[in-house]
């Protein structure tokens, strides 16, 4: 057996600052001495924003630089490097949020090469495991490694399945993936032994023969999977250019090249965002911008870029895809966490790391473990004014899924409520599956699906009578929500599971900001229901007070031409709104709409309100019916300064 000797000092995640302070200073604790340990720790906070400009060994300066803990931020630039850290420990749910291979990379460059925690998110560990980053929720090893004990390579991956050890013995998949370059021409379907998920039949339609893979379909193994297609987004591509590079050579032989689309979407407004200003951060934009151009230029690669003047993008990637791409029973693979918004339209579309992408551009297919499914049944009738976000903010706040019910899982969405929202709609909830801890959201393809695909792509789609799921597949366990009983929804700053129904928000805080935007918040249904609240109010000579900004940010140029065409922009402009081209900006601190102090507060309709992520104020995430009457003057809502009531009135 091979031995791992883990020879530098733990890094304990406390949950109070002045122990962490104090390890940074040179002390060093044992588990019970340190306290207890930081749950939740987002990818945001183990690599900030600011520091995803890098791909390479610069990265080794900035894990943790994002940790928020006692409203401090207590680890600094080279803090970790410096301190000789060789292991971190934490507490659940480590590594939630963002799919940025960034954070393990950080972790890696920096000297960690074990992370111990209660529990991981799906991506953070898929990331960890290609890159050769050991994680583990064993925490009888931290005495052992304090005593300078070496720990056998099987005690750290023996417990993982067949695949993902595989993977770490050869030093992470790109070592491992000289074997797959023609495993794609490999799938085919399995046969249906016992009654499947929609979720089973796509992935059983998908699923390639590999020799560590299972094509079983069994939860918790290891496979690969063909994916029909692939794409990337800037943030991801200089580094995924190196890694593709490095082990496959350059240029490499690309997989299918015309199934592959690139986008650059995050940055586009980055001129205007007061972090991005500084020398550094302007100059790393550039260098991913120019990584990304040259790779699209080296491989001829479909393409979404910039807008004519350079403010604004073509749109938000995985919104493009949903728009002109993706089809009910496809498989779609992104470099962005909300890849699943996509699966709205009856196709399986997950989030994958820059590694897991580098493998995929050469050998078309992609490495998951083949999650459990959870059922969410959503009965009876929204009421008027209220959104598939209210729904996903009260499905964030139950304790189950707070205590990560959903984590891993596929989720379905069915009932009755499903087959009353559009497709536009029912992407806010897949996509929100990112924030439930979810491997993907699903819905299965029907008549709503249909028109979409007519209305909006010009397609005569067909449904095929395998896109459902059988009548008596099984599922893990199934939640129900009574959407007829539910009350506008808000998630107070930190968390998007700190859900609050907005009637018991007492007392209402005074904004500074309002956005809505984003990919979950700025498709049409999106904007038509900020138009419903904004014309009403501009009917009525109503205007955002001069010490508050509105801003609402279009998805796609397909949304804003939309708007334009419905004469929306009459009432927007009439209010005080500001109107910004498509870009993720202020959702990833990346423009317009992202706070610029600490005692900024903040109404939004994105999709995450971690520590820093929408700068450094505090973030309420809400419903666009929520968002757009919020910085109006408060006396023209008698009994809401949030906008409940303009939901009825709109």
């Amino acid at each position: 057996m091979t031995a791992v000797k883990l020879s530098g000092r733990i890094l304990f995640l406390s949950a109070n600052p002045l122990v962490v302070e104090a390890q940074l200073a040179g002390t060093d604790f044992d588990l019970s001495a340190a306290g207890p340990l930081r749950d939740d720790i987002s990818t945001d906070e183990i690599t900030p924003v600011s520091a995803c400009i890098y791909f390479d060994h610069r990265l080794a300066s900035y894990p943790y630089t994002g940790f928020n803990v006692g409203e401090r931020r207590p680890i600094g630039v080279d803090a970790v490097r410096h301190g000789g850290f060789a292991v971190t420990v934490a507490g659940a749910r480590y590594g939630k949020g963002s799919s940025r291979e960034h954070s393990p990379a950080a972790e890696m460059a920096a000297g960690i090469r074990l992370v111990i925690a209660k529990s991981f998110e799906r991506i953070y560990r898929q990331n960890a495991d290609n890159l050769g980053l050991y994680t583990s929720t064993d925490f009888g090893l931290i005495d052992r490694i304090r005593r300078g004990e070496p720990i056998d390579l099987d005690e750290l991956i023996g417990a993982r399945e067949a695949l993902s050890s595989a993977i770490l013995r050869s030093g992470g998949l790109l070592r491992y993936g000289a074997r797959l370059r023609s495993a794609a021409a490999s799938a085919a379907a399995v046969p249906a032994r016992h009654p499947q998920t929609f979720f089973q039949k796509i992935l059983a339609r998908h699923i390639v023969r590999m020799p560590d893979g299972d094509q079983s379909l069994r939860p918790g193994t290891g496979a690969f999977v063909r994916a029909d297609w692939r794409f990337i987004h800037e943030y991801f591509t200089g580094m995924c250019s190196e890694l593709m590079h490095s082990a496959f050579g350059r240029p490499a032989r690309l997989w299918e090249r015309d199934t592959i689309v690139a986008f650059e979407d995050h940055l586009s407004y980055s001129h205007r965002s007061p972090l991005h200003a500084e020398g550094r951060l302007k100059a790393g934009v550039k260098m991913l911008s120019d990584a990304h151009r040259e790779f699209v230029r080296l491989y001829g690669l479909r393409s979404h870029g910039y807008l004519p003047g350079g403010e604004g993008s073509e749109g938000i990637c995985h919104a493009v895809m949903a728009e002109r791409y993706a089809l009910p029973g496809q498989l779609v693979a992104g470099t962005d966490s909300h890849t699943p918004h996509i699966s709205a339209l009856g196709c399986l579309a997950f989030g994958v790391g820059t590694t897991d992408m580098a493998n995929a551009m050469v050998t078309g297919v992609v490495r998951i473990t083949i999650p459990e499914v959870l059922r969410v049944e959503l009965d009876g009738s929204l009421p008027r004014g209220l959104t598939a976000k209210d729904i996903v903010l009260r499905l964030l706040a139950m304790p189950s899924i707070k205590a990560g019910a959903a984590v891993g899982k596929v989720i379905e969405f069915t009932g009755a409520a499903i087959s009353e929202l559009t497709t536009d709609e029912r992407a806010t909830l897949t996509n929100m599956t990112a924030e439930l801890g979810g491997f993907s959201g699903i819905v299965a393809p029907d008549a709503e699906t249909v028109r979409f695909l007519r209305e909006r792509r010009g397609l005569d789609f067909t449904l095929q009578p395998w896109m459902c799921s059988d009548a008596d597949a099984a599922f893990a366990d199934t939640l129900r929500i009574d959407c007829a009983t539910l009350a506008p929804m808000v998630a107070a700053p930190g968390d998007p599971g700190n859900g609050i129904a907005l009637p018991e928000l007492k007392p209402r805080p005074k904004i500074d900001i309002a956005y809505g935007g984003s990919c979950t918040a700025g498709k049409r249904d999106d904007f038509d229901r900020y138009h419903e609240v904004l014309v009403w109010a501009a009917a009525r000579g109503l205007q955002v007070p001069s010490h508050v900004k509105l801003f609402l940010q279009f998805g796609t140029t397909a949304v804003r031409d939309y708007c334009v065409q419905r004469g929306y922009l009459d009432a927007f402009s009439q209010v005080g709104a500001k109107l910004l081209q498509p870009a993720c900006g202020a959702c990833a601190n990346c423009g317009p709409g992202s706070s610029t102090s600490s005692g900024q507060i903040t109404v939004s309709a994105i999709n995450r309100n971690f520590p820093g992520r929408s700068g450094p104020g505090s973030v309420w995430l809400a419903s666009p019916p929520t968002v757009a009457p919020a910085p109006l003057p408060a006396s023209s809502y008698p009994s809401t300064s949030c906008g409940a009531d303009a939901n009825a009135k709109g």
